[in-house]
């Protein structure tokens, strides 16, 4: 049978009273991260920037050790918020004035899809899987690349895409998954077919095996021609 010491268990030797420090404790915490958001000006976790993130993370850590722990004190907690928010004010200012270090702090804006094509040096670097992106296209109501314009991976990870006229649309690579999108190696009909891998159309002849010229990708599926609903 085990024995639980309950009083350790729940409280350790701490009296009863504690519970109440470490109310005012979370009140404090939360007080700090709060007006390090505000004073950054930004409205919410998606607008962070990987910087600003890193900020977050780091004041988090370190508010959060004062809510529960007893030994640990609140001031040093306070000198933690001005330095971090020094440092922001800091890296903020350089960054303004200097493009190059914006770039190394924050990253570029990535262009990954253009004229309804993969750009294959961007799709090589970011660390994003086809099935994440694919997702969310289909969120935006997007059934395949000929539909797309031009998609952008912003600063703060989020996608943006710019789609063509319906007049302008052209055949692409479906975005749809598995079950709703078969893919050949050796296509079984004459058609129009996207390559898997950069999304490039071309006429391929049934029974044909076909290297894509421009990737050299040996993956195909049905080019989809759809436009979204007005």
């Amino acid at each position: 049978m085990v024995n639980v010491d309950w009083q350790r268990f729940f409280l350790n030797d701490l009296p009863i009273s504690f519970l109440g420090e470490v109310a005012v404790r979370v009140l404090f915490a939360y007080i700090i991260v709060f007006s390090f958001l505000k004073i950054s000006g930004r409205r919410g976790i998606r607008q962070l920037s990987l910087f600003e993130l890193v900020i977050i993370l780091t004041l988090g850590s370190a508010s959060g050790d004062v809510t529960f722990y007893d030994d640990v004190p609140v001031l040093p907690v306070a000198m933690v918020f001005v330095v971090l928010l020094l440092l922001y004010r800091f890296t903020t200012y350089v960054m303004a004035r200097s493009p190059r270090f914006s770039n190394w702090v924050e990253g570029e804006v990535i262009t990954l899809i253009k004229d309804g094509l993969y750009e294959l040096e961007s799709l090589r670097g970011l660390n994003i899987s086809e099935d994440e992106f694919f997702m969310e296209l289909r969120q935006d109501g997007i059934e395949h690349l000929g539909q797309v314009r031009l998609a952008l991976v912003e600063l703060d990870g989020q996608i943006s895409t710019f789609l063509y006229d319906h007049a302008d649309v052209r055949p692409g690579l479906s975005v749809l998954p598995p079950p709703h999108r078969a893919d050949f190696s050796r296509v079984p009909l004459t058609g129009t077919y996207a390559c898997n891998h950069c999304g490039q159309t071309q006429e391929i002849t049934h029974d044909c095996t076909h290297t894509c010229p421009r990737c050299q990708g040996e993956t195909w599926s049905v080019a989809l021609s759809t436009t979204r609903p007005r």
